[in-house]
């Protein structure tokens, strides 16, 4: 009976223990630091990280002037180009309409708790009054330490101040004569002792004469730098450079351990008006939700106008978040994952001392107003202590309905627990609201153990042209069988952190007991690089092992 009504559930997550990236051999990915056990990340601090649950990433270059990507168009460029680029746009970079109180205003009531601002990106142009190089902010009509003025506007608001900070600069590649790319040995700090003592300097600066920064995202070649970072300011929190920081996408599984989704509002990282397209206020909020469910923090990006406004849209989005975030941040602050991320489009966050579980409800259809709707947890089972209510409403009034008394309620049967309830709060005029509804569960238990897969290690066999793979299945899940297998994705042409391709499944296998599982990856170009996952599917839901990448070349 429980299989049959779990049948029908989506494709669920489970907190699982994290793995180190890089090969199958230990080797690093250039320019990524991937010892995450050796971080300096204070316990307190991290935990003080995961609670927060919500960051704005901000973009914002001298280039924003051209609405185009932010800081990469050097690469590949020619040189006239490049002299243009270094030389004469910082002669035109006046954003007059630079308020960052209203940027902090607006990031708090959108329910942001930190922020991590671009102090330097690729292109080498420092947004603060920086003594190292020329190419900064302070040799612009605008003459403003803008660094200084965000830090400032977002501290005062009670969002907690972060950097963005780039080891690699392309503005003293070409100075040095080093052509300018990204990813390669012969332009990291670790081989230019040149570069490594110019970006020391300036992480220098900006940890040593703009107060006290809460977290720091080096996007690149980090392993020296997070050391000083750590040395000049003990409670500073190391986000990329020390824990998972995925780009453009979100795991498959939960971690029990911190880790930061950086995704933007479209397509692009810094303001492009002629050629981004936005995802929806729904779609980005469900990426919150899907985040926090898993246990990670979501850095959502912005990309101001070359002016120094928030283009509408993107103030619009925040604005979503602002209403949303205003009735349901509890299920986002200070929670952890449960015991899975979601059953089909509820998805669950839990107080991290347990004292409450979060049921996030963001069915295909939106629940209209007022019309009574059943729900049942299959994971959930209700105690002799169980209340359960909705986040915002009081469960007491329905507008101009003087007879319903919109008081959820529930009762425990064979396949989980049933919740009756409705939306019951007007937050719109025309009475629609496409966003999740927050159920509040507490005093409740775990009603299954769910399987548990583990992703392996992989084998190149260069005779037969094939990969390879292994996993390992840990548990079950109460079953007498299962279906195991792998699933792999293309990442030729993506940055180390992003992903974009979708998951390709290897047919799949049927096993009888936990243990390790292999199947054979053949026919990829040889010139491709991939990564893979272990899957298990499981008669009442599918859950994936970490991702791996692959490598021919060990």
């Amino acid at each position: 009976m429980f299989r049959h009504w779990l049948r029908s559930l989506l494709v669920v997550g489970l907190v699982g223990a994290a793995t180190l990236s890089g090969d199958a051999q230990g080797k690093p990915i250039v320019g990524e630091n991937t010892d995450y056990t050796s971080s300096l990340n204070k316990a307190d601090r991290v935990e003080w990280f995961r609670d927060q649950g919500f960051g704005l990433f901000i973009h914002w270059s001298v280039d924003s002037q051209l609405g185009v990507t932010i800081s990469h168009s050097l690469v590949g460029a020619s040189p006239d180009y490049t002299e243009r680029f270094f030389n004469d746009l910082p002669k035109t970079f006046d954003p007059i309409g630079f308020d960052p109180q209203e940027w902090a205003r607006l990031a708090r009531l959108a329910g942001v708790k930190y922020v991590v601002f671009t102090a330097k990106h690729h292109s080498g142009f420092g947004m603060y009054a920086t003594a190292t190089t020329p190419f900064n902010v302070m040799n612009t009509p605008f003459h403003r330490d803008i660094t200084a003025e965000v830090l400032k506007a977002f501290r005062e608001q009670g969002i907690a101040p972060g950097l963005y900070f780039s080891p690699d600069d392309f503005y003293w590649l070409h100075k040095n004569g080093k052509v300018i790319q990204r990813g390669v040995e012969d332009v990291q700090p670790s081989h230019n002792p040149g570069l490594l003592q110019y970006d020391s300097a300036q992480l220098r600066e900006l940890l040593t004469q703009y107060g006290p920064v809460d977290v720091i995202f080096f996007d690149g070649e980090a392993t020296s730098l997070r050391q000083l970072a750590w040395k000049l300011q003990p409670e500073i929190v190391v986000t990329r450079g020390a824990m998972r920081t995925p780009e453009q996408t979100i795991p498959g599984q939960a971690f029990d351990e911190p880790w930061e989704s950086c995704i933007t509002m479209g397509d692009a990282w810094q303001y492009q008006p002629q050629n981004d397209h936005l995802k929806s206020g729904h779609e980005l909020i469900r990426l919150l939700v899907e985040t926090r469910a898993k246990g990670g923090n979501l850095l959502l990006n912005v990309g101001p106008k070359p002016n120094g406004e928030l283009a509408i849209e993107q103030e619009e989005r925040l604005r979503e978040f602002a209403l949303w975030m205003f009735v349901n941040s509890e299920a986002i602050y200070g929670v952890r994952p449960w015991i899975l991320t979601n059953e089909g489009d509820v998805w669950f966050t839990k107080k991290k001392d347990s004292s409450a579980l979060y049921a996030i409800v963001d069915p295909a259809t939106p629940w209209k107003l007022g019309q009574w709707q059943e729900l049942v947890l299959h994971s959930v089972k209700a105690t002799a202590k169980t209340e359960i209510s909705v986040l915002g409403a009081n469960g007491e009034v329905l507008e101009y309905a003087p007879g319903v008394t919109p008081k959820t309620t529930f009762h425990m049967e064979n396949d989980g627990l049933h919740i009756r309830t409705m939306r019951s709060q007007r937050l719109q005029d025309n009475k629609k609201w496409p966003n999740p509804m927050v159920v509040k569960m507490t005093n409740v238990e775990p009603a299954l153990v769910p399987p548990r897969v583990q992703t392996g290690a992989y084998r190149w066999d260069a005779s037969s042209g094939s990969y390879r793979l292994e996993g390992d299945l840990l548990d079950m899940g109460g079953e007498k069988s299962v279906q195991v297998g792998f699933e792999y994705r293309p990442i030729d042409g993506e940055d180390i952190h992003a992903r974009t391709a979708a998951w390709i499944a290897v047919p799949s296998q049927t096993v009888t007991q936990t243990g390790k599982f292999s199947a054979e990856l053949e026919g990829l170009p040889v010139s491709g690089h991939y990564e893979f996952r272990a899957v298990v599917r499981h008669p009442l839901l599918t859950l994936y092992g970490v991702e791996k990448t692959l490598r021919k070349s060990q």
